[in-house]
């Protein structure tokens, strides 16, 4: 237990106790549990992998095309010589793990997320402020990172005690930037839009850094790392380890996605769906466990300006294709996000319009 700040029990604490079963608030409803099986699906099928060539214009043509079939089977791809150095990859890898493993506990909790507010930076393990929303605890810890924009980033809340950590996460930052930028141009230009045309609609970048540690589970059959969900903002661009566990949802059917030591996992979020007016998905996934190793991945969030409102592009409005979603102020979204909790597309879902 943290006494006094903080009262949420972390995972790994619990792991390291020696425990043989989860406690019941881990234990997800029959109907979430995952199902573990050889390739859990994904010898049938995955998601696509897409080499850029390094953005090179001669190939252009056909990443763009690629992309947006990506984009409208799947709502995620993973993506390789995208220009971001594989040291620099190697290195976040290298600097979270040593956080959780390497860290005093006592020494992690000067950095412990504010539990009374959603979003907060820091060390955690809730996901959302009231459980009773969002019912069962995930089977994982995090560090959240504010670092875009610049007027967000302040270093001195992140760890001091990794000699190399503050500079690693802030080139981190930057590299992510650079590659989402590049990819919802192509995204864009998927659409039938300028290629700015998805930046400009989702404003300044509002980016987090999330270092999530998912330890090994004596029962993974009863547990999620991380709940079904899609994330919220515009695009997430997502670093793996060599533990399998991210998924992703395809025609009711659940897809382990392979991980390769050299791709970043771009996931499409909810506003890209309105703003394509409903012709590209956000990817709705989820995190499994494993009694085995522990797991870590880093995920990059780029959301839009709190007060940006979202609707569907009006290009790609007309008389023979109508609105399909309302328009809504992103801060609302939000707060509707944490407040009901994500469980599965249920927000996005409530701004369609049906006909």
């Amino acid at each position: 237990m943290e006494a006094g700040r903080n009262t949420v029990v972390r995972v790994q604490s619990l792991v390291q106790a020696g425990l043989a079963e989860i406690p019941s608030q881990y234990i997800q409803p029959h109907e979430n549990r995952p199902i573990h099986k050889k390739d859990n699906g994904a010898g049938i099928m995955n998601i696509p992998v897409l080499d850029l060539f390094g953005f090179d214009p001669e190939h252009r043509d056909s990443v763009r095309k690629a992309i947006g079939e990506a984009c409208r089977e799947w709502g995620a791809f993973q993506v390789t010589n995208h220009g971001v150095p594989i040291e620099l990859m190697d290195q976040i890898r290298s600097v979270g793990f040593s956080f959780f493993n390497d860290c005093p506990f006592q020494d992690k909790l000067k950095y412990a997320c504010d539990p009374t507010s959603a979003a907060s930076e820091g060390y955690g393990s809730k996901m959302l402020v009231d459980n009773s929303n969002c019912g069962v605890l995930d089977w994982r810890d995090y560090f959240d990172h504010h670092t875009l924009p610049l007027s967000r980033r302040n270093p001195s809340r992140w760890p001091h005690f990794l000699p190399n950590y503050r500079e690693v996460v802030g080139k981190h930052s930057d590299e992510m930037k650079v590659l989402a930028q590049k990819l919802l141009g192509l995204i864009s230009e998927s659409l039938g839009l300028p290629s700015s045309g998805i930046e400009n609609a989702v404003g300044e970048f509002y980016q987090n850094i999330t270092i999530s540690y998912y330890p090994p589970c004596p029962q993974p059959d009863l547990t999620l790392g991380l709940q079904s969900h899609s994330d919220m903002g515009a695009i997430t661009l997502l670093i793996q380890d060599q533990v399998e566990g991210l998924q992703v949802l395809k025609e009711s059917q659940w897809f382990t996605v392979r991980p390769l030591c050299d791709a970043i996992v771009a996931i499409l979020s909810d506003q890209i769906e309105i703003i394509s007016n409903g012709k590209y998905k956000s990817a709705q996934h989820r995190a499994i466990t494993n009694s085995r190793r522990p797991r870590l991945s880093v995920a990059t969030f780029h959301d839009p300006a709190k007060k940006m409102k979202i609707s569907p592009a009006f290009q790609l409005v007309n008389e023979s294709s109508s609105p399909r979603y309302r328009e809504v102020n992103y801060e609302d979204y939000v707060s509707s996000w944490y407040s009901k909790g994500p469980e599965g597309k249920r927000n996005i879902d409530a701004l369609r319009i049906n006909f």
